[in-house]
């Protein structure tokens, strides 16, 4: 009789990230969520309305939206007028809702780049012509900047990593983790505008109405796409340098030599064929390169004049404000910078004959948005019933002076925050869904003890990013899964969260670090004219 083996025993943080998959698995569907969050919204204002909560108006007298009697008291939307006012927003509660258009109208644009095949031609082109010695540092600045093309550094990328690694005799799981780490933990950093960032401001600005009905979309304190441009650019190159020493100095010596027995069949030959760049593709992605050279001089050429058409016709002091018109302008500016140069290519590679395949694009990228849409509808009303019943200012003001007794106003207050935004992210992977859900609660709370929501939105990205690749709630955890099994049939989720965490961990120690010297060292904004505090 054979002595039965002892079951292994598991780590604090193996049974941590169990339990976080185990609450995960608890939350409903993320549109399920909001939709049981609307209701609650609704029998919370019946019972604050019934009780008559309110709450001392801290904006000084004359201020936009102040009420007159310097009470704030909460609406109850469970009463004939409240629901005579649901029914006659629900339709423009959506249709209104500021991350909608602005969101669309960019995946247009990227839709057709992706149809032309520009994207992962260049993202190819990039990692394959790297030298070896700076392959690591390609592969993770390539993944950060493939964030401006949604899902396509996780579907082009990060399996092309893993080849091109293994092609060159290292370890291709290295190769996957090095991009999974860009391309996840690095998602809100990048050197161009992509589409998470009208996303994320349109989310910021219905929250910052909430306690400052100003912040409105077109209006003089709109929050931009551009709000957290300075800090996300130079974000990458952190996240390039902090990604390329964690590849090289803890995952590759931890994974050891690669062994190929363990490999699907068909992975060997992989390795052989990585789809290098056809003449037509190197010849499309040069025409398209001057394309875009060309479009910018033009976009200088209405910009930089003192009477250029992007200049504000007032002509304010400073550069930022005589350009806002031009920052007010960057989703349609995605829009046709993504557009042309992919025609330009499509045409010289045969990728794009017609105008139908332009609009074959176009409708792909749309196509893809309905479960966007559902979600949004159900959020738009989350932000619209959270404002209307004066619960969003009550539950800002009290938290707020929650802070203020327990001393955290100062800097010190985002640390909690981007660790609850982190928390979070662990088992509601989605960007939107988790920012929709915590901005209009944090927003206005941060911004009444003196925070710009530019400000707040930033340090918002660094908790959403930097545990994206150890959670399985993550929506492309399971590809990412299904790729490194190509190369170790035996791998399982506990090992690939093992190799990923070292990144999770120094992404987020470095961010936070950055984050407090850029913004409180030095004093820089985090975006073109982006102010710091909130008065």
């Amino acid at each position: 009789m054979t002595r039965e083996s002892k079951p292994e025993k598991r780590g604090a943080l193996a049974r941590f990230l169990d339990g976080v998959e185990w609450l995960g698995n608890l939350l409903p569907h993320p549109v399920t969520l909001f939709a049981v969050i609307c209701i609650a919204v609704l029998l919370v204002s019946g019972v604050a309305g019934y009780f008559e909560w309110s709450v001392v108006d801290p904006r000084p007298e004359g201020a936009k939206g102040r009420a007159v009697d310097g009470m704030i008291r909460a609406v109850s939307l469970l009463t004939p007028e409240g629901l005579r006012r649901i029914s006659m927003g629900l339709v423009t509660n959506f249709t209104s809702f500021a991350p909608l258009g602005t969101v669309l109208v960019a995946l247009l644009g990227v839709g057709v780049a992706e149809r032309a095949g520009l994207l992962g031609a260049a993202i190819r082109g990039l990692v394959l012509g790297a030298p070896r010695n700076l392959l690591t540092a390609v592969v993770v600045f390539a993944a950060v900047v493939s964030n401006t093309a949604s899902e396509m550094g996780y579907v082009v990328l990060i399996p092309l990593a893993a080849v091109v690694f293994h092609s060159v005799g290292r370890h291709p799981l290295v190769g996957l983790a090095a991009a999974f780490a860009g391309v996840s933990g690095g998602y809100s950093a990048n050197i161009l505008i992509g589409t998470v960032d009208p996303l994320l401001s349109g989310i910021t600005t219905e929250a910052a109405q909430i306690i400052d009905p100003a912040y409105a979309l077109g209006g003089a304190s709109e929050v931009l796409p551009t709000a957290n441009y300075y800090f996300m650019f130079v974000s990458t190159f952190l996240i390039t340098i902090v990604g390329t020493l964690v590849t090289n100095y803890i995952v590759e010596p931890k994974l050891g030599p690669y062994d190929p027995t363990n490999a699907e069949e068909g992975v060997e030959d992989a390795a052989d064929d990585m789809g290098a760049l056809s003449d037509e593709e190197k010849r499309g992605l040069k025409f398209a390169g001057l394309t875009l050279l060309g479009m910018l001089g033009v976009l200088c050429a209405l910009a930089l004049p003192e009477d250029g058409w992007f200049r504000d016709p007032a002509h304010n002091e400073t550069l930022i404000q005589d350009l806002r018109p031009l920052l007010k302008s960057v989703v349609a500016l995605i829009f046709v910078f993504f557009i042309v140069p992919s025609i330009v290519y499509g045409r010289i590679t045969g990728s794009m004959r017609t105008d139908r395949d332009v609009i074959d694009g176009m409708s792909n990228a749309m196509s893809s948005m309905g479960l966007y849409m559902v979600l949004v509808f159900f959020a738009a009303q989350f932000v619209a019933f959270f404002k209307w019943t004066n619960l969003g200012t009550i539950t800002a003001i009290v938290g707020a002076d929650l802070l203020q007794t327990w001393g955290l106003t100062g800097p010190m207050v985002f640390i909690p925050f981007i660790l609850m935004c982190c928390f979070v992210n662990l088992m509601l992977g989605s960007a939107s869904a988790q920012w929709a859900v915590t901005a209009p609660i944090f927003v206005p709370m941060l911004m009444t003890v003196g925070y710009s929501p530019e400000v707040i939105q930033a340090a918002y990205r660094i908790g959403d990013s930097t545990t994206n690749i150890i959670t399985p709630m993550m929506s492309y955890f399971g590809l990412i899964l299904a790729f490194a099994m190509r190369y170790d049939k035996k791998l399982g989720i506990g090992t690939l969260i093992s190799m990923m965490i070292p990144y999770s961990l120094a992404y987020l120690i470095g961010w936070v670090i950055l984050f407090y010297a850029w913004v409180f060292m030095l004093g820089l904004p985090v975006g073109p004219g982006t102010p710091t505090f909130y008065p």
